[in-house]
């Protein structure tokens, strides 16, 4: 595992972070700047173009998810029918859409039929399947219909993208599929400024229906890597990194900062499943469609090694592709302990043979993979590096690809990898709308999927799953489910992971959603602002 150039990096932040004057040097504002390796791109709320922390600065659900549950947010309240077939909201009163437009029934019935009018690309979320049609009896009511009871519908209507709400006005012919001409909503802030790839400005929303921000301003700032991050917010510069995975800030940094504390560290608790992806379609990776190579790959990857090394402890080691506190994800599964010799063993049963070069060897062909990642993503690398050290040691020869993140995409696509980085989800999306995009080829959980001898079975179970009203039904269903990924070997469980942020010590009131992808600008201020 080649740390060395990181360490070295890391040294020379750490001087100038020391050199510096740590959480002090900006006069207190009611500005916050925020650094992020993404532009915000386009936030068109029914499209996947866009940053979601962004979109979600912007747009709103008709409800939301919390730790406590779903709860009432454009919609005050709401009852299910008794076959659950229908739900009938009741919208709160008073509620403008930035532009002055009222935020109404039918302004709710315009959007979620545009949502509807690009079907095919939301398919991966399955309520969208679901939706028979969509009245507005009265300004303040809305009746949706479902061809079936869908157990997920209120989380599948909180998550941060399609159902969200812009205003109509806002609209192509009642169309938001091919683009639209303004970017109202109802959220505490409002997009004013926005310069391509450099960045972009966001005021508070002075109409905004509920809890006034406590800044004035976002300003988010597109900056190439994490070691310009971490100078600038040494200069002053910025004030907040905030990241769900390593393309923000990785965990030797992170960790590195927390010891020194010339800065705030805020760490969330476990919020989603990070794994690596072996592809058991024979066209597309002919060594990981070998269910044995799968499994020596399982008991040959140190996890506790890379969760202690590569993660700083930040993270815990996972045995399983979800943790135990995911809803319905409690299941009993044999755990795949790290052992280089029972992996040496599996590939000898299987009938390869090791090479003079310490390399096994089956039918005249090395046991030789390719792990894919995005480039722009050092955490990846690093943990890259270290499973091709495991692997290197039970004579699995593994390269390394990194990518741009487009072409990283492409590939998942397109099936065309042996191994990829995985990271699920997380709430509120874990694990009903993760196992929908299963059936999704685009995605590269489907992808990989694609040799399993139950792959089409596994795809029924899910169809089946999300109209099933029974609990214990469905709780059967989700163990015969994981039981059957988890056999086949195709995931590799890393450990479960956690959003980081590193501020400034002059801002308050930093703290994480329920979703890993949403920022909580509206609760932060800086201390003695004026």
């Amino acid at each position: 595992m080649k740390k060395l150039p990181v360490l070295l990096a890391l040294s020379v932040i750490s001087a100038a972070l020391l050199a510096g004057c740590g959480g002090s040097g900006k006069t207190d504002s009611t500005e916050l700047r925020y650094a992020s390796m993404k532009d915000i791109r386009n936030i068109n709320p029914h499209l996947y173009l866009g940053e979601m922390a962004a979109q979600a600065m912007v747009f709103e659900p008709l409800v939301v998810s919390t730790k406590d549950g779903i709860k009432p947010w454009l919609a005050e309240s709401w009852t299910i029918s008794p076959d659950g077939h229908t739900y009938t909201f009741r919208l709160r009163q008073g509620v403008k859409y930035s532009d002055g437009t009222p935020f109404d029934a039918e302004s709710v019935k315009l959007n979620i039929e545009a949502v509807l009018q690009n079907k095919v690309r939301h398919a991966w979320l399955d309520f969208t399947n679901e939706i028979a049609s969509v009245d507005a009896p009265s300004p303040d009511t809305v009746v949706l219909k479902l061809h079936h009871a869908y157990y997920p519908t209120l989380t599948e209507l909180s998550v941060t993208r399609p159902f969200r709400f812009i205003s109509p006005k806002c609209m192509k012919s009642g169309s938001t599929k091919d683009g639209v001409t303004c970017l109202s909503g109802t959220g505490p802030w409002v997009l004013s400024e926005h310069k391509q790839n450099q960045y972009a400005v966001f005021t508070a929303n002075p109409s905004y229906w509920g809890a006034k921000p406590k800044l004035q301003s976002v300003r988010w700032t597109v900056m190439p890597d994490a070691q310009t991050m971490l100078m600038a917010l040494q200069k002053g510069e910025i004030d907040l990194i905030f990241g769900s995975d390593g393309d923000q800030i990785t965990s030797d940094t992170f960790a590195k900062l927390q010891k020194e504390g010339q800065y705030a560290v805020l760490a969330s608790d476990p919020i989603a499943s990070r794994a690596v992806l072996l592809n058991s379609n024979p066209k597309n990776a002919p060594v990981t469609a070998d269910p044995a190579v799968r499994e020596a790959i399982q008991r040959a990857v140190n996890r506790k090694a890379i969760t202690e090394g590569v993660l700083n402890g930040l993270e815990s080691p996972a045995e399983t592709l979800f943790a135990k506190n995911v809803p319905g994800c409690d299941v009993p599964l044999k755990p795949r302990p790290y052992d280089p010799a029972a992996a040496e063993k599996i590939l000898r049963s299987d009938g390869w043979q090791k090479g003079s070069d310490g390399i096994y060897i089956k039918n005249g062909k090395p046991c030789e993979v390719t792990f894919w990642f995005n480039s722009n993503n050092t955490q990846e690398k690093a943990i890259a590096e270290a499973i091709q050290s495991d692997l290197a040691k039970v004579g699995i020869r593994m390269n390394i690809r990194g990518e741009e993140k487009q072409a990283y995409l492409d590939r998942q696509r397109t099936g065309k990898f042996d191994m990829q980085y995985s990271l699920s989800w997380g709430a509120p999306y874990d694990p009903q709308s993760y196992f929908s995009s299963w059936r999704i080829p685009a995605h590269g959980d489907f992808q990989a999927q694609t040799g399993l001898p139950d792959k089409a079975l596994i795809d029924r179970e899910i169809t089946s799953l999300m109209t099933e009203q029974s609990e214990t039904k469905r709780a059967a269903m989700i163990r015969d489910i994981l039981t059957r990924i988890h056999d086949s070997a195709v995931y590799v469980p890393i450990s479960y992971s956690r959003t980081k942020a590193v501020y400034r010590t002059s801002l308050s009131g930093v703290g994480f959603r329920v979703s890993q992808y949403e920022i909580p600008f509206e609760d932060m201020f800086f201390k003695n602002a004026k």
